[in-house]
């Protein structure tokens, strides 16, 4: 903040003023609203230029915060309205009148709109009893003392407030007041200034004035945006609640401004949408440090729907955990997971651009970092596996060494190697071990068959013994074979 020197007095600092000001100049209103910009700032007022031609003072301790200090620069824009103008024709701005001291000064604070100072007195029935310099006592409505619902009349008492008067009979005897009027006043001229430089892509600081469900709305300084939840955090599973809480500073992003019309009121309107997650480091560009593929990782169930469950493994990335993942028959994946449950689990596919994991439960024992072992099943290859679950058309088994939907191959009722007819269930019960042959790979396809396995062992066996057989014409015809296999049962 620029300021003089404590020996700048305001008389000084008002004749220096006025020696520049020439002598033909716009002529001012009691009342009139002035947008000026901020020429000099003393110790104890504030100097505007008003046309180019003239300037005008503001008293300091008017626009002065709570530690004392005026928070103005030379260059700064200020709105107030012209409360004073002297016979010499020197003008005073004010926000407010200050204490109107006669009747006079009443109709003109009303018939301009110019506050003025009051202090509240006591709480009645309806409203409050304002006390006016000169003993006059002004009466404000309980609804017209906030611009919000007034949650304890009892906390405005002993305030010294400014207001506006709103009407003003039996010559001064009653003076209804308002301080909604101003602080709504105040509120547009703010949002008109700040709209002026609320863009798409600025980013702007603002106080979090309310939380709801689907989001939160920011005080902007005179207008309010929505920061909605899909904007709050990267974090997807998070409520509104866990990232800000009201009365939180908070810088922004503009996601878009855009004008509209109130449904219930028909008035324009402007709605702000803001983004917080747009300042915040997108844990997605570090995505194969905190989730490399085929590795284990440690995660919390966050969310479970019908098709799988959801599993945090850090903020803001997300995994699927698919229900044909995981082991055994599952109804429902709430049936085997709960919300908030610890869960190791191994990153399949990561996909940057939908920003989508797939998981996979890991094998147990394995620590979090540690590479999972992937199932190399080929075409021919004859594996043990364990049945996990019974379908009508045939059974899944588990092959073992494997997790997940990687190992977990479709056996079908045809090379279950049973009779046509058979009572699956009672055959091959759930972790029923058996051995089978893969027929089928790729695409998230794996084919199995009992009945191929058993075949090939007993070719094996046939071939193992035809190779036995030692000298020509020795061998015969397979039908010789099995009788001499009879015979030698028999023996």
């Amino acid at each position: 903040m620029t300021t003089d020197k404590p020996t700048d007095s305001f008389a000084a600092l008002f004749e220096e003023q006025g020696k520049k000001s020439p002598s033909r100049a716009k002529s001012y209103r009691i009342g009139e609203r002035i947008d000026a910009v901020i020429a000099r700032v003393g110790k104890d007022a504030v100097f505007v230029e008003l046309d180019g031609k003239r300037q005008a003072w503001i008293d300091g301790a008017e626009l002065a915060g709570e530690d004392g200090k005026i928070p103005y620069n030379v260059g700064d824009s200020i709105s107030a309205s012209v409360v004073e103008i002297d016979r010499s024709g020197n003008i005073r701005l004010g926000r407010s009148m200050g204490k109107a001291n006669n009747l006079a000064a009443l109709e003109t604070a009303k018939e301009a709109g110019i506050a003025i100072e009051g202090k509240v007195a006591t709480v009645n029935k309806g409203g409050f009893e304002v006390d006016l310099s000169g003993g006059a006592k002004g009466f404000c409505p309980i609804s017209q003392m906030d611009s919000r619902f007034v949650q304890d009349p009892n906390s405005f008492v002993g305030r010294t407030l400014n207001f506006i008067v709103t009407e003003l009979r039996e010559g001064g005897r009653s003076i209804v007041l308002s301080r909604r009027a101003l602080l709504e006043r105040e509120a547009r001229e703010a949002a008109q200034k700040i709209m002026k430089d609320l863009v798409v892509g600025a980013v702007v600081r603002g106080t979090v004035s309310g939380v709801r469900e689907f989001g939160a709305f920011v005080d902007l300084g005179g207008v309010e945006g929505l920061i909605p939840l899909s904007e709050l955090s990267h974090d997807r599973s998070s409520s509104a609640g866990d990232v800000v809480k009201p009365g939180d500073v908070v810088e922004v992003k503009v996601a878009a401004v855009k004008e509209t019309t109130n449904a219930k009121t028909g008035q324009p309107e402007t709605k702000i949408t803001l983004s917080l997650k747009a300042l915040a480091a997108d844990p997605w560009e570090a995505i194969e440090t905190v989730a490399p593929i085929g590795k284990v990782a440690v995660g919390t169930v966050v969310r479970i729907a019908d098709f799988g469950a959801f599993v945090r493994l850090a903020s803001g990335i997300e995994g699927l955990l698919h229900v044909s993942e995981l082991p055994g028959k599952v109804e429902h994946p709430s049936k085997v997971l709960t919300v908030g449950q610890s869960l190791s689990v191994v990153v399949q596919k990561v996909d940057r651009d939908a920003k989508r994991l797939s998981l996979s439960v890991a094998p147990a024992g394995l620590a979090a970092g540690a590479a999972a072992p992937r199932a190399s099943l080929s075409i021919g290859m004859v594996v043990n596996a364990v049945v996990e679950r019974i379908e009508n058309y045939g059974v899944f088994a588990q092959v073992d060494g494997t997790s997940g939907r990687q190992g977990r191959g479709l056996i079908p009722n045809a090379d279950l190697g049973v009779p046509r007819g058979s009572d699956v269930r009672k055959s091959f019960p759930e972790g029923t071990k058996v051995v089978a042959k893969v027929m089928e790979t790729g695409d998230g396809r794996l084919r199995l068959s009992i009945k191929a396995a058993r075949e090939d062992d007993e070719r094996s066996q046939f071939d193992g013994y035809r190779d036995s057989v030692k000298g020509p014409n020795k061998l015969g015809t397979f039908g010789d074979l099995f009788k001499k296999q009879l015979d030698g049962k028999k023996k």
